[in-house]
């Protein structure tokens, strides 16, 4: 008798090669797409360059609110619109892919498999998570070689683990969005209320410092508030850990809040939109 044994792959090495076939199905889907590659690869530059010019208006000397991150604007900024790519992409990418599962009739297949839906839903926004990954990074590439930005004196580790958790705290709102999608099928108040809010407050393109003390209330009651705080913190000011921590820990309780609370609201509409008999609808 044969003594080898076939082990098969644990659930966790099967969720991981699913992932991958997510991953690489967006992968051809965009490189189908030559242009538009390019197209968002030219508007980074455009960006950098018009917000490179517009910092020379604002006098980082004499804003006390910039003082905390060696008063220059540009850096500031830079980081702001750079990093909150991950916001957008989270509060917009998860309902616009399951949007298009929908259109194209792959939604209720991918359900008919034995596939778990938190492996689905998560799976469906790698391609965009990795691509926004090389688009901060050519941000910042392009601030600091081409336009001067200083961020060679920083906490890389530090930015690493606000990185991962900011995108973790992310697609908490994201999936919760799509969870609306699966609902309504169009329109959903976590993208149009939660992303505006997130950028009007969140210190994007001003230091949240500036907005009136009821605002920034609610300001603390955002994620984005506390991710490009610390990151700006991490890059700019090579902050140490018991600086970044109040940020990291107030992150890490939005991963634990978040994250559960939207794949509980994410099944329980799959799970309405199949009594319903409109999961296949658009």
């Amino acid at each position: 008798m044969n003594n080898w044994t076939v082990r098969l792959p644990s659930p966790l090495v099967q969720r991981l090669g699913k992932a991958g076939w997510f991953l690489r199905r967006d992968f051809i889907i965009e490189l189908s797409y030559k242009l538009s590659f390019l197209l968002q690869l030219v508007g980074i530059f455009l960006n950098v360059f018009m917000f490179y010019f517009l910092a020379r208006l604002v006098d980082g000397e004499r804003q006390p609110s910039l003082d905390a991150y060696n008063g220059d604007y540009f850096a500031f900024v830079l980081i702001g619109v750079a990093f909150s790519l991950y916001f957008t992409i989270a509060i917009s990418g998860f309902a616009k892919n399951l949007r298009d599962a929908q259109i194209t009739g792959t939604l209720e297949a991918m359900l008919l498999t034995p596939t778990d839906l938190p492996t689905i839903i998560i799976s469906s926004c790698l391609w965009d998570y990795l691509f926004t990954t090389l688009r901060v990074f050519i941000y910042l590439l392009l601030g600091t070689l081409v336009f001067g930005a200083d961020l060679g004196n920083a906490n890389y580790l530090g930015a690493l683990v606000v990185l991962v958790l900011t995108i973790v705290a992310f697609s908490g709102l994201g999936i919760m969005a799509a969870s609306f999608i699966m609902v309504t099928k169009r329109g959903d108040p976590v993208t149009t209320i939660v992303g505006g809010v997130g950028l009007l407050l969140g210190g994007v393109y001003y230091p949240v410092e500036l907005l009136p003390s009821w605002l920034q209330f609610f300001a603390a009651l955002i994620p984005v508030t506390y991710a490009l705080r610390a990151m700006r913190n991490a890059l700019l000011t090579d902050a140490s850990w018991s600086v970044l921590l109040p940020d990291i820990g107030a992150l890490i309780v939005f991963c634990l809040i978040l994250v559960p609370f939207s794949l509980f609201t994410f099944k329980q509409a799959v799970r309405w939109a199949k009594i319903d008999g409109s999961l296949a609808h658009y």
